[in-house]
């Protein structure tokens, strides 16, 4: 039997092409470079910065970016799925654009009025208008909303674009953040972590903000039916208890009050910087027409209550006291409120009771930068007003209520850095350099208080005829803690700084009686005053309590402090 022949070989396999494309699951997983995702943090940050900035000034800016800055950071951090990719990048659009439509918002506003979302102005009038009028609103101004709205697309475009591409990592890669990068996103998110432990921080973020800004909408529009029969009922008992003028003529009576003013550090009240030269030359020039009352106090250390017990004669509510302009006007004065301050209970609790009512400030809170010399002209309308002889017109001022610096023009701090007798003192007494930097601006804020307090007595000296009655009254609502008992500013209930304050009085005759310029006063009976300096008389009148008439008689008030002596 033959053998069978043997096999030939076989070929040898082709050699497998090399494999020059990635599977698609794979393609797309591909990481983002370190450089790209740095230039897309940079990119969507400026973006949002530069939207920050055009609705905020000053420290606000920084705060908002501290609380913005998670979102940012969150594109250094490389992502394995595509999916989880993708939502950052939605999550970063949504987050970029609520800070966006904020700062677009408030530009508008600022732009436009002046004024704040959450000012007096945009508050009432977003709670007075319904659909109908904010369709002729946006109608009437559709460039300045369309200008505004292409901006935010713009920024929406350029953040979405710059978000995708987030650092980003394969499945098969090991590739950590470096170790600089790791450091830095933990060290920001710190103190991000921080920022919105801190209430007054948390609440600028634009998702608090306007939550609260809705709840203040919805709360305005449910209480002004109530304020609004408030002042409806106070006016009729005012009419009701018929108050009568003892004296013909002409009579103009301009109330200032003022914030946050304490009398230690005025040079009308011996204090060793000069704070007051105006108003103690106005002094000098007036005589006995002029009256400093030495020992003023106010019973409250802050301001809606003091301006509650001042208009409402210092007594409780439950006997029912009438309110002090709604008498004024019952008794035939025409009746005057010009504000530098912008708080929506203050107007509606006092302000409306007014015949006009001119809110300088559209501004709310501390960080308004509105001088109170800007309520000047207004005062000066109002004292060369010819509609009526008789005129009771209030100015209420910011003074140097926080922040300090805030309080008067730039570069007029003539107590910045001077070490006097004053800062010495303060050294002695172990205060801190912040606390004697407050004090600085704090008398900076006096000085130029001076000179529109003085401007205001001065209008109020020429105005009207010679021989027409002319009266005016100058206090605080309450002080201010600067370093005087505690090593601390502000506002300040704990110390009997929160309620020292000035109190001045002028009229052109006749002269004030001395025995009451004696005794000290207290802002809650101011009212009993005013209706003295008005000429008015009703059936409530308690002349013991009327601080410049002869039968004043002293009662000390109950404070949560402990006084020493009401004589100094």
């Amino acid at each position: 039997m033959r053998a069978a022949p043997p096999r030939p070989p076989c070929p040898p396999l082709p050699r497998a092409a090399p494999l020059t494309t990635l599977p698609s699951d794979v393609a797309t997983s591909r990481p983002t470079s370190r450089r790209g995702a740095l230039l897309a943090c940079g990119v969507v940050g400026a973006t949002l910065l530069a939207l920050i900035a055009l609705g905020h000034d000053g420290r606000r800016i920084a705060q908002l970016a501290v609380l913005a800055a998670p979102a940012v950071l969150w594109l250094l951090w490389p992502l394995r799925s595509a999916r989880m990719r993708r939502l950052r990048t939605v999550l970063v659009w949504l987050w970029v654009m609520a800070f966006a439509l904020d700062g677009a918002v408030r530009a508008y506003l600022l732009d436009t009025y002046q004024a704040a979302p959450d000012g007096a102005m945009v508050l009432g009038a977003a709670a007075n208008t319904n659909a109908r009028e904010s369709t002729e609103y946006l109608w009437m101004h559709w460039r300045s909303a369309a200008v505004w709205g292409a901006a935010l697309v713009v920024a929406g475009v350029l953040v979405g674009m710059f978000a995708r591409r987030g650092a980003a990592r394969s499945a098969s890669s090991l590739a950590r953040p470096s170790r600089w990068t790791a450091a830095f996103v933990a060290l920001a998110l710190l103190v991000s972590c921080v920022a919105y432990a801190s209430k007054p921080w948390r609440r600028l973020h634009p998702v608090v903000f306007w939550s609260q800004w809705v709840e203040s909408l919805h709360t305005l529009q449910a209480s002004w039916a109530d304020q609004q029969t408030q002042r409806d009922r106070l006016t009729a008992q005012a009419k009701a208890i018929a108050p009568v003028i003892t004296q013909a003529g002409p009579s103009t009576v301009v109330l200032v009050i003022t914030d946050s003013i304490n009398r230690d550090n005025m040079g009308l009240y011996g204090y060793g910087r000069p704070t007051t030269p105006r108003l103690q030359a106005h002094r000098a020039q007036a005589g006995e027409q002029m009256a400093v009352l030495k020992n003023a106090w106010s019973v409250d250390a802050s301001t809606l209550p003091a301006l509650h017990n001042l208009f409402r004669f210092g007594l409780p509510d439950s006997d029912n006291p009438p309110h002090v302009l709604a008498l004024a006007r019952a008794a035939g004065y025409k009746v005057w409120w010009i504000s530098n301050h912008d708080d929506l209970a203050i107007e509606q609790q006092h302000a409306r009771f007014a015949d006009v009512v001119d809110m300088v400030n559209r501004t709310p809170g501390r960080a308004s930068a509105s001088l109170d010399g800007e309520i000047l002209d207004c005062v000066q309308e109002a004292l060369a007003d010819t509609s009526t002889e008789r005129k009771l017109i209030v100015v209420h001022l910011m003074g140097a209520h926080p922040h300090y610096s805030l309080r008067f023009p730039a570069n007029a701090n003539p107590f910045d850095d001077d070490v006097d007798a004053v800062e010495n003192g303060l050294v002695k007494e172990g205060r801190s350099p912040w606390v004697r930097r407050f004090r600085q601006e704090y008398d900076a804020a006096l000085l130029y208080h001076d000179f529109v307090v003085s401007e205001l007595l001065q209008q109020t000296r020429t105005a009207g005829k010679p021989d027409d009655y002319r009266a005016w009254f100058y206090l605080s609502d309450h002080g201010q803690e600067v370093g005087h008992v505690s090593d601390r500013a502000g506002h300040s209930p704990s110390t009997a700084s929160g309620y020292r304050i000035p109190a001045v009085v002028w009229r052109n005759q006749p002269p004030w009686p001395q025995n009451a310029l004696q005794q000290p006063f207290r802002a809650d009976w101011t009212g009993w005053t005013l209706m003295d300096m008005l000429h008015i008389q009703w059936s409530g009148q308690k002349a013991e309590r009327d601080a410049l008439g002869g039968s004043y008689r002293w009662q000390a008030p109950v404070i949560p402090v402990v006084v020493e002596s009401f004589l100094r």
